[in-house]
């Protein structure tokens, strides 16, 4: 008999509830938030009383999409942190709510180590191959970027990290100054298969396998800089190029590290997680390692690269299995590392 789990992700500006069956996701739902377009970035407050207006209708279409009764249900897993307090407290509030009234444990998922775990997830109709412990996981999103060894479940240790601005950080940031849409990243990429990276930036020397991003984004605001002195028109007139060469540069950044700690701790299982996973450019350099270096890669479907409930609920299954279940008092982080 499958152990059903129906899991809560309220981290950031998207609701989210999924329903699996040990590992196999029967459901996973999704609410944007596109009240933040307007404003260009996550609001806290009006994300957090957006959760309140999806979160009921959001869980009642995970369970109806699964065709599970709530009472079926053993766990209710839900993202403790890190993330916006206020949007967390929403999650957490109604997970809960929930499991009291069922009378069914409750199980509290670091939202970073979710990220990683989302390679565990199981279709109903395809088997998919997964990491073998050690790997090592590229985590990258607008708010982390982070080399993660992996050496069991919830073993996890940040053995490279950025010293100041995420990677999708850099892609948004970037796209801003460029005058694309919020969020850029997706821009940025969709442009960056039009152009090429004919245009060089000043590239970190940042010592060990710790990341920095903010040097490569001041170089290309000054870059910007000077040739629009020469040429209004120049980002108009170079936007695919400009894309390119700066998605280029960011990707070459993060492979170069990742690459080294392949190296330092001999493993040759590679995995990527997190938003920036979803970049067709970093999915293109992590599979060029199976042919260049003989690596084993992973790379998540789309739909698990964002932050989604299905990954909270794969970790809980685990945690199910080990018994390791939180009380009622438990409060949500806003802080914290893996």
């Amino acid at each position: 008999m499958p152990v059903y789990i129906l899991a809560i992700e309220s981290s950031c500006d998207d609701t989210s509830a999924a329903v699996f069956a040990d590992t196999t996701m029967l459901s996973n739902i999704v609410a944007n938030q596109q009240v933040h377009k307007d404003f260009g970035g996550v609001v806290p407050e009006l994300a957090s009383r957006a959760h309140q207006q999806n979160i009921i209708p959001v869980i009642s279409k995970a369970l109806d999409t699964a065709k599970i009764d709530k009472k079926m249900l053993q766990a209710v897993a839900f993202t403790r942190g890190p993330g916006l307090l206020g949007s967390l407290l929403v999650g957490t509030s109604f997970a809960k709510a929930f499991a009291l009234g069922l009378n069914i444990p409750l199980i509290e998922i670091n939202h970073l180590q979710a990220h990683v775990l989302a390679h565990f997830i199981q279709d109903k109709d395809e088997q998919r191959v997964v990491p073998q412990f050690p790997f090592l996981c590229l985590t990258v999103s607008g708010g982390h970027t982070q080399i993660v060894l992996v050496r069991d479940y919830f073993d996890m240790e940040i053995v490279g990290q950025t010293i100041d601005d995420a990677a999708g950080e850099a892609f948004d940031k970037s796209a801003k100054i460029l005058g694309l849409p919020y969020p850029g990243g997706p821009y940025i990429d969709k442009n960056a298969k039009a152009g090429k990276p004919v245009f060089t930036f000043a590239k970190p020397l940042v010592p060990g396998l710790n990341y920095s991003f903010s040097g490569l984004k001041t170089s290309f605001l000054y870059f910007l800089r000077d040739q629009l002195k020469e040429n209004q028109l120049f980002i108009e007139e170079n936007m695919n190029d400009l894309c390119a060469s700066m998605q280029k540069s960011i990707i070459d950044i993060l492979m170069d590290k990742l690459l080294k700690a392949a190296k330092h701790y001999n493993i040759r299982e590679i995995a990527i997680a997190g938003g920036v996973s979803a970049n067709s450019g970093l999915r293109e350099a992590i599979l060029g390692l199976k042919e260049s270096h003989h690596y084993n890669v992973y790379i998540p479907q789309f739909q698990y690269t964002t932050d989604n409930a299905a990954m909270i609920a794969v970790a809980g299954y685990v945690k199910y299995l080990q018994g390791n279940f939180a009380g009622q008092e438990m409060a949500p982080y806003s802080r914290g590392g893996i």
